[in-house]
């Protein structure tokens, strides 16, 4: 059973900075590209960063200078250091991985971790 359990949220002032950390189980960690995303409230789930499998990022062009996904094959970890936080960066973060079958794009979640960004 595939399971996240994201962690390393929490309460930070403006400009602060915050590492977020999931650990994967229950799939094949190592072959699998990850991304971490957010969801504010009333706004859709987006996509912050992701790494494939050979260590290769990709960034949102509004995050990029700012966050920093890195992953541990060995532990099966996936990270996102966040720096120079901003109110608007408040959100609830999830990492994920997908499997496509047959056309259909299926996505793994983990519960989330709260960051809330406030002076």
């Amino acid at each position: 059973q595939v399971q996240f359990v994201e962690s390393g949220g929490g309460l930070v002032q403006p400009g602060g900075s915050l590492r977020l950390s999931c650990a994967a189980s229950g799939f094949a960690f190592s072959v699998r590209s990850m991304g971490w995303y957010r969801q504010a409230p009333g706004k859709q789930r987006e996509l912050l960063a992701g790494i494939t499998t050979a260590g290769v990022t990709y960034y949102a062009d509004s995050q990029k200078g700012r966050f920093t996904i890195s992953r541990d094959n060995r532990r099966s970890m996936v990270y996102l250091q966040m720096n120079n936080l901003k109110p608007e960066d408040t959100a609830v973060y999830y990492c994920n991985f997908y499997r496509t079958v047959g056309g259909i794009r299926y996505d793994y979640w983990g519960q989330g971790t709260q960051v809330t960004v406030s002076s």
